[in-house]
């Protein structure tokens, strides 16, 4: 018995005229009439006893019918989750993150992601981006989201976004009450700081000492929310990504726009090895538009 045999014993059956029977599988009528020969003919018994036009079903059309149904519903099954795979409603995704993204931004964006795929599904784990790094290059992972440099010598990739940094300041700052807080408005504040392993500490570095500004840096964290958690603490002030003054929830910091803008870049990249899952285009766009949505065209260089 062949597959296409037994769709059209199922059409008929549903339908008992060959007229119906071809329009829901969309052939001729004749060729239906042929497939439900040739399965007859295969099964050595009569499916069908055809009077005035009509097909009647035999007792034995009817006991196929229970086993037929079965199956084809499995193939059925398998169909549609074909055609959700190759429309990219279904699949599964393995993405890496660094905690900037991964604490708030990301669960915002994959939430969204997946409101209209709800047979996709997504693993995210928050690494640093040394690790993502090795995570993508080791093909251990789909896709890795960093705050990296595209200069710096990876697989396949691509710029995100770039966003400028931004000044965080405690609720009740003498600075709160500026529209945009400029590098001399530091001078002599307190100032929670990344380690000078990340490239934005160079960057923030190399711009104060260009103003001739010193501020008495006490604190470091490599986790931009836990700076912005000791700027609520009042530990001092800080320049941030944009990503994190965006999901910050505490209600003690209040972001400034800070000017001349220092941009951050934060990176796709993705293996070289290996197929993509044809899910990934269409997740890495969405990030993206979701990124600039949330973020705003203010906070963006031209991308």
């Amino acid at each position: 018995m062949k597959l296409r045999q037994l769709e059209a014993f199922r059409a008929v059956m549903l339908h008992q005229t060959v007229t119906l029977a071809s329009e829901m599988l969309h052939i001729s009528q004749p060729a239906t009439t042929r497939l439900i020969a040739d399965l007859e003919r295969s099964l050595k018994f009569t499916l069908f006893e055809r009077v005035k036009g009509r097909l009647y079903p035999t007792v034995e059309a009817r006991a196929l019918y229970e086993e037929v149904q079965r199956s084809l519903v499995g193939v059925d099954r398998i169909a549609r989750a074909a055609d959700e795979i190759r429309n990219m409603q279904r699949g599964t995704l393995h993405v890496a993150a660094a905690p900037a993204l991964a604490l708030s931004f990301m669960p915002h964006a994959i939430a969204d992601y997946l409101k209209t795929r709800p047979e996709a599904h997504v693993s995210m784990v928050m690494h640093s981006t040394r690790s993502i790094v090795d995570m993508v290059m080791g093909q251990r992972c789909d896709v890795g989201f960093a705050r990296l440099s595209l200069s710096h010598p990876t697989a396949n990739a691509s710029r995100l976004v770039s966003a400028k940094m931004i000044c965080a300041l405690p609720a009740g700052h003498r600075l709160c009450g500026h529209d945009v807080v400029g590098p001399s408005d530091l001078e002599g504040e307190r100032f929670v700081a990344h380690p000078r392993s990340v490239e934005a500490r160079l960057q923030i570095d190399a711009l104060l000492a260009s103003h001739g500004v010193e501020v008495k840096m006490q604190m470091e964290s490599q986790i931009s929310y836990a700076i912005c958690s000791f700027v609520e603490a009042g530990a001092g002030v800080a320049l941030i990504d944009a990503f994190s003054a965006w999901s910050y929830r505490g209600t003690g910091v209040v972001f400034k726009r800070f000017e001349p803008a220092i941009f951050t870049d934060t990176s796709v990249l993705t293996p070289s090895q290996r197929p993509a899952p044809l899910l990934l285009n269409s997740f890495v766009e969405h990030v993206r538009a979701f990124a600039r949505e949330k973020l705003g065209d203010g906070n963006l260089a031209g991308v």
